[in-house]
């Protein structure tokens, strides 16, 4: 794995130590390429129709094939059982011919935590809540599970989250609740934290929520590594966007500032009653800072547009890439189906820009966004998580210039979430949310 000297760094020591760690994530498929949208090519259209899976689960184009990692009840190396409910989910190297795996699973305090759980953050009725992570450690040559063990317990819904370029998984609690709240009864603590998992954690973490990131109904998280700056969405119909200053990069426990974002132009992107934000229109942003941040009424969003953030639809996954990041908003849009964002930060270099990326205009195009990633190719990964009517959920594919295509159909009643890649770019790992399925795909990306 990875690490980096953070010990009180400069600007310059902080680019110099990023340097190596970004290019290994580059190698991984876990950050776009940068290419300007201008220089796309035109003429892909995607991998071609979807092909029945003789095994009922996941549809894919020829020449693409998947492998089952872990499935819910399945045998872990400590005793316990997979749980279920598998959300987001971030890879990384190990090194020594292993990579992990870290991945959430967003269980509500009564739900079967798949074993006894020895520490944990919170209590529910004297009993630590069943919420976390698992890690699944792959041999990175034969993919063979090598072993899988719960690394964060006692937290509640644990949804999404985002890769840190000095090798940990920062996972996030949907879940702003505590004691006399929704899933309530009987906490000991409140929720609504972001947590710090180590990729190389060999079994459960100490718990210790970030407060300093913000107490709200968190999604996914991306680190910029030139700024050290973590990006954070909210999956809330009036959310906003937010972004964590450290005062330590990369040494997240130390604190820092919390801000949200406010664009020069229209406050509400969301498109639902007018076109108030318009596609490919890129608009100077700034940032406003945020007090009392761990919010306890669970109302940091509504203060944050009455200081004039803008508001975004439920947002969910977010990335990071060399010189952007993508933020999904679920039900953004004028049909309500989706929206990605993009986000070129300004680094000292001028303002930051934020633009409406693409806008789902069908329920073919792009059905209820959530996770997102980016492929080898430089497409952009997009999970869907729809239950709206019949339960169809796919992966859908877009290219830098923005044009939809099929990847994946799951033949499951429930959601895909937490796509990324294997360092090498051969792998594409995902989830099927309930019950809780892993799997590997790999295929000719670099069509």
């Amino acid at each position: 794995m990875f690490r980096m000297p953070f010990a009180n760094p400069n600007r310059r020591q902080f680019l110099g130590a990023t340097t190596a760690a970004f290019s290994a994530l580059i190698a991984s498929g876990c950050v776009t390429r940068g290419a300007p949208l201008a220089s796309a090519s035109t003429t892909f259209s995607g991998y071609g129709p979807l092909r029945p899976d003789p095994a009922g689960m996941l549809d894919l184009p020829e020449g693409f094939s998947y492998r089952l990692l872990s499935s819910l009840g399945d045998a872990m190396s400590d005793g316990g059982t997979v749980p279920d409910k598998a959300d987001g989910m971030g890879c990384l190297d190990l090194g020594n011919g292993e990579i992990v795996l870290v991945r959430n699973h967003e269980l509500i305090p009564t739900d079967d935590a798949g074993g006894t759980i020895a520490k944990g953050f919170g209590t529910r009725n004297g009993e630590i809540v069943p919420g976390g992570t698992t890690n699944i450690v792959l041999d990175v040559e034969t993919l063979e599970v090598k072993r899988q063990f719960r690394t964060l317990g006692g937290t509640i819904r644990n949804c999404s989250g985002g890769v840190t370029p000095w090798g940990s998984w920062l996972t996030c609690e949907e879940a702003p609740t505590g004691p006399g709240q929704r899933y309530g009864d009987g906490l000991a603590v409140n929720h609504g934290w972001v947590f710090e998992v180590p990729g190389n954690a060999t079994g459960l973490v100490d718990p210790v929520p970030l407060r300093a990131m913000g107490r709200f109904n968190h999604e996914a998280a991306c680190v910029d590594p030139v700024t050290g700056y973590v990006y954070l969405t909210e999956d809330r119909d009036d959310g906003v966007l937010y972004r964590f200053i450290p005062n330590t990069p990369g040494k997240l426990i130390e604190g820092g500032r919390l801000q949200a974002m406010v664009i020069d132009g229209p406050a509400d992107t969301r498109n639902w009653d007018a076109a108030t934000m318009p596609l490919a229109r890129a608009f100077n942003v700034s940032w406003v800072d945020l007090d009392n941040v761990e919010a306890p009424q669970d109302d940091l969003r509504t203060r944050a547009a009455a200081d004039g953030a803008a508001l975004i639809a439920r947002g969910e996954g977010i990335h990071m890439g060399v010189d952007d990041l993508y933020i999904c908003s679920t039900s953004g849009g004028a049909k309500k189906l989706g929206q990605i964002f993009r986000l070129v930060p300004g680094r000292g270099n001028g303002p930051d820009r934020f633009e409406l990326f693409f806008e789902s205009e069908s329920e073919e195009q792009l059905n209820y966004g959530d996770n997102l990633t980016v492929g080898p190719n430089g497409h952009l990964m997009v999970c869907e998580d729809q239950y709206t009517q019949v339960v169809d959920n796919h992966i859908r594919g877009i290219t830098p210039d923005g044009r939809p295509y099929d990847f994946a159909k799951l033949n499951m009643q429930t959601e895909l979430a937490g796509g990324c890649f294997s360092p090498d770019g051969k792998w594409f790992f995902v989830n099927a949310y309930g019950p809780t399925r892993t799997v590997a795909i790999t295929g000719p990306w670099a069509a």
